[in-house]
């Protein structure tokens, strides 16, 4: 065993990168930012354990990628790194970001190697434009840009962090203690990605794949007297709606279910469960519109949908245009990439016996191309 644990630090909002997609979900050919981060490390290198921090929501997904342990973070850089060091038991702990997705396997290696010199072992890089403090010039060989993986002794990082006080990095909280700190050489290709600028200075990263990736989803709800009957988001003139937690719409409901499949995200019921009282009666419309800001904040793009309503009553041919703009202004796509198909059961089944409606959707997403952002 190396006797040293990874952790990469995810769990921050990317406020600063203004885009629609978290840049941790990025994708370089079929790889999310973070796993594509976190192989590479592991290819470099033996570790005990590979630590993966970021928000809940995105553990639930990064957990069918890859059998890492993965951690809840907090609000602030110190205290993510706080929360994984609770499950860190080796004697030396190596901490990355995971915005930092182009360190050369040779840096990784130089840090690991000096894991005796000190009680943290940083890489920098030179200074090389004239830096100025206060108004007043700084001996610029004096000072050194800082940056990830370090390398810390796992129970001196965990002193060092016992304090109110917020630092930006290992390195300063463990010079904040007292202890030594050693430096190795850097690279300027493990530049952090912070903008959408930084893009085109990590060369490591590929553009995603073109492959399409196809869900399909499958909704059934019988009828229920008296309730508005809502398809595709569109009311439709029936004396009956259907009988559901929420307003029923059982079009949508198959169509988040499509949606999520394409996306490996699990179901409808697991995102916006029966059991959880703020979904009672909800407009399916806004679940639609949530799934879709999801699926977006995870890298992939919507590509087009087709519906197949199965129905003996009511008749949905004057309003299958309406639900095909719809469900376009939902998806933020054009209404050509949505098609509504609608059909009887010949009268068989409890479809036949005019008891419900069942609804099969297809939908197909592709991969952000970050590269013509």
């Amino acid at each position: 065993m190396s006797s040293t644990t990874l952790i990469l630090l995810g769990a921050g909002s990317s406020t600063r990168f203004d885009c629609a997609v978290k840049k941790q979900w990025l994708y370089t050919e079929d790889r999310p930012l973070w796993l594509h981060v976190a192989e590479h490390f592991e290819a470099a290198a033996d570790f005990d354990k590979i630590i993966i921090v970021s928000s809940s929501d995105e553990i639930r997904f990064m957990k069918h990628f890859a059998p890492y342990t993965f951690i809840e973070g907090g609000d602030s850089r110190q205290e993510s790194l706080q929360n994984a060091l609770k499950k860190v038991t080796s004697k030396y702990v190596l901490v990355s970001d995971i915005a930092r997705c182009c360190v050369p396997t040779e840096m990784i290696t130089r840090i690991l190697a000096s894991k005796e010199v000190a009680s943290c072992i940083v890489p920098v890089l030179p200074v090389t434009d004239t830096l100025y403090l206060n108004g007043s010039p700084v001996d610029r060989e004096k000072a050194h840009i800082i940056q990830t993986p370090q390398l810390s002794q796992t129970y001196t990082l965990k002193q060092a962090l016992q304090t109110q006080t917020l630092f930006t990095d290992e390195s300063s909280a463990i010079t904040a203690l007292g202890e030594s700190v050693h430096f190795v050489e850097g690279s300027p290709d493990a530049h952090k990605l912070t903008t959408l600028a930084d893009l085109q200075k990590l060369p490591c990263l590929k553009p995603p794949c073109a492959k399409t990736l196809t869900g399909i989803g499958i909704d059934i709800h019988p009828f229920e007297m008296g309730k508005t009957m809502v398809l595709c988001g569109v009311e439709i003139d029936a004396p009956y709606g259907f009988k559901a937690h929420s307003d029923g719409d059982v079009a949508i409901h198959a169509l988040i279910d499509a949606l999520l499949g394409a996306a490996g995200m699990g179901d409808i019921g697991e995102l916006y469960p029966d059991t959880d009282a703020s979904y009672s009666g909800i407009d399916s419309k806004k679940l639609l519109g949530d799934t879709v800001s999801k699926i977006t904040s995870y890298g992939f793009v919507v590509g087009n949908v087709d519906l197949s309503i199965v129905a003996e009553v009511p008749k949905l041919l004057p309003y299958k245009e309406k639900m095909r703009q719809t469900l376009a202004l939902l998806l933020g796509i054009r209404s050509n990439f949505v098609n509504i198909k609608a059909t009887t059961a010949e009268k068989l089944g409890f479809v036949g016996r005019k008891e419900g409606v069942s609804v099969h959707a297809v939908a197909n997403l592709t991969y952000l191309d970050w590269k013509k952002l």
